[in-house]
């Protein structure tokens, strides 16, 4: 399990102003995401429980992503069934001005990866339901065959339109609390929260399978 956290090693509370390693992974997770779509074969779920949380803010958002396509309209469906996009942390935290390496500060380095950029599909079958579901997010760029400026429009449009109601909740957490999804179907958010208040998350990964959840070959 990964902690999670504002809350540093000796107890005292990581300062927001200071902008760390850790503080750009928090705020990074506050984008709507997949889990581990970087890596070469993506998480089939995730337990996510609290250990210690804010009176107020700090939810976790989850947006089904079986509904979000099921949504769509038939030209778009059309348009994104034989398009893919690499996914890559690198990318995301650069956006949030975050250039790490493998392991940085206190942040274990768990995607930093020099390895290659997975591609995957925009449209994913999920294994067990046979259900299609965007595989979108803020990991996601780089679309082949679109220049840079479509391929981030299209990306941003997909997750404008998914990520809203009714296709959407926010977890508020309670002390002991623990959430468990699949990462095939769903992306989350984190969400912002009083940094002067310890928040104390505990994240593990369910491995997924290498035959349905491997990236594409380029």
């Amino acid at each position: 399990m990964a902690a999670l956290s504002n809350v540093k090693a000796d107890g005292s509370l990581r300062r927001e102003a200071d902008n760390d390693d850790m503080m750009k992974v928090l705020k990074g997770n506050m984008g709507w995401h997949c889990d581990s779509t970087y890596m070469p074969v993506q998480a089939k779920g995730a337990v996510f429980s609290a250990e210690i949380v804010p009176s107020v803010g700090g939810r976790t958002g989850f947006a089904d992503m079986r509904a979000a396509y099921d949504a769509l309209d038939d030209g778009l469906k059309a348009q994104i069934e034989g398009l893919s996009a690499h996914h890559s942390l690198h990318y995301s935290q650069s956006k949030l001005g975050h250039q790490a390496t493998k392991a940085d500060g206190e942040y274990s380095g768990y995607g930093f990866h020099d390895g290659p950029v997975p591609l995957r599909p925009l449209v994913k079958t999920h294994p067990e339901t046979g259900r299609k579901s965007l595989l979108i997010g803020r990991h996601a760029h780089n679309i082949p065959g679109l220049d840079k400026a479509q391929s981030e429009r299209l990306l941003q449009e997909l997750v404008d339109f998914a990520c809203q109601p009714p296709r959407i909740y926010h977890h508020d957490w309670t002390a002991g609390d623990a959430v468990v999804w699949d990462n095939r179907c769903l992306l989350h958010q984190a969400t912002p929260w009083d940094m002067t208040q310890p928040r104390v998350m505990w994240h593990s990964r369910i491995a997924g399978d290498p035959v349905s959840e491997a990236a594409l070959a380029h």
